[in-house]
């Protein structure tokens, strides 16, 4: 199959569905409180992609090149069912199917996913002292439940879980070394992520961001850290391990170092938007095609078209200087 390439040559390979906008965290990078209190409308259940129109949007993915699918939220185990999408979307074949979860849910979950098909797990842990992980996640969650999910995870099948730590100056830059102490020995990977102004609703400011060099530094005033080779091309983590050989570490440097020369990743939202660039504003829904009269082939040629008129690279452009709008990309696609 030729590949499908955008504007820079990019192909598209990777694709991250949100399954619900609710979470059971309000973490300040991502769902502050203030903005997502009580009084907040979330989305009714006819707003959400149907897993029938998830299936399909996946299936056409997978035809213009998808191999990686994540499935994501909000909180994705908070949308009923999830583990039996998961055995739908592994029926299509081929596809690397990963989650990424705040990890709270997994001992009633975990085994039905592995049992499902899932294929890789990634859990969200942004400090491993109490006080600060509940500051940070904003919720009454102990650091034990998330261990808790990640236990379970390892119970159902899943030997190595991600553990993904967003770094933000001020709230928990000092846990850094203590989630690396923590994490050592247990052949889990343990991820450090910039704080990036993804959403627009996180009052993001560049004096929050912990640059992927001063992350990296503060490892090594313990442990010296030896580079790794990339798994596969266009991956987000530059990975290192621990030279006594008892952990890996990746950090993504999306804010100082970005990667948008290699992205192959494209984004679908709870209520149906796609989005080729992590940091795009608006998104095209594709609700209108999918739920109208179409013919086969339709949702295919449409994704398609989208990604051959991507030519996202706004993380680059900013940190080249400069004001740079966050780029839009249509509202709909008609059906």
């Amino acid at each position: 199959m030729t590949p499908l390439l955008d504007r820079r040559a990019r192909p598209l390979r990777d694709l991250r569905i949100s399954l619900t906008d609710r979470c059971n965290f309000r973490c300040g990078y991502c769902m502050p409180r203030d903005l997502f209190g009580a009084d907040h409308a979330f989305l009714e259940r006819d707003e959400l992609l149907s897993f029938d129109e998830i299936e399909e949007v996946v299936r056409a993915a997978a035809d213009l090149g998808v191999t990686t699918v994540r499935l994501t939220g909000g909180e994705p185990l908070m949308r009923a069912g999830a583990p039996g999408l998961v055995a739908r979307l592994a029926a299509i074949g081929g596809l690397d199917l990963a989650m990424t979860t705040n990890g709270v849910l997994l001992p009633r979950h975990a085994g039905a996913l592995a049992a499902a098909g899932l294929s890789r797990l990634t859990v969200s842990l942004d400090a491993i002292d109490d006080v600060v992980f509940r500051r940070a996640s904003d919720s009454p969650f102990a650091v034990s439940a998330v261990m808790a999910g990640i236990d379970a995870a390892v119970a159902a099948g899943f030997d190595t879980v991600k553990v993904n730590a967003v770094v933000r100056r001020g709230v928990n830059e000092h846990q850094v070394v203590p989630l690396v102490e923590h994490f050592r020995g247990t052949g889990h990977e343990l991820r450090f992520i910039e704080f990036m102004d993804v959403g627009a609703t996180n009052g993001w400011t560049g004096s929050e961001v912990v640059p992927a060099a001063e992350i990296r530094a503060a490892i090594e005033t313990r442990w010296r850290l030896e580079d790794l080779p990339a798994r596969r091309h266009g991956e987000v983590a530059r990975r290192f391990r621990l030279a006594d050989g008892t952990a890996q570490v990746g950090i993504i440097s999306s804010v100082s170092s970005p990667f948008c020369g290699t992205c192959t990743r494209a984004r679908v939202t709870a209520d149906g938007r796609v989005h080729t660039c992590l940091f795009s504003s608006r998104g095209t829904d594709l609700r209108p095609l999918l739920r109208g009269a179409r013919h086969e082939g339709d949702l295919r040629r449409a994704l398609a078209g989208l990604w051959n008129r991507r030519d996202d690279r706004y993380s680059e452009l900013r940190a080249a200087g400069g004001r740079v709008e966050a780029p839009v990309e249509m509202s709909y696609i008609g059906g």
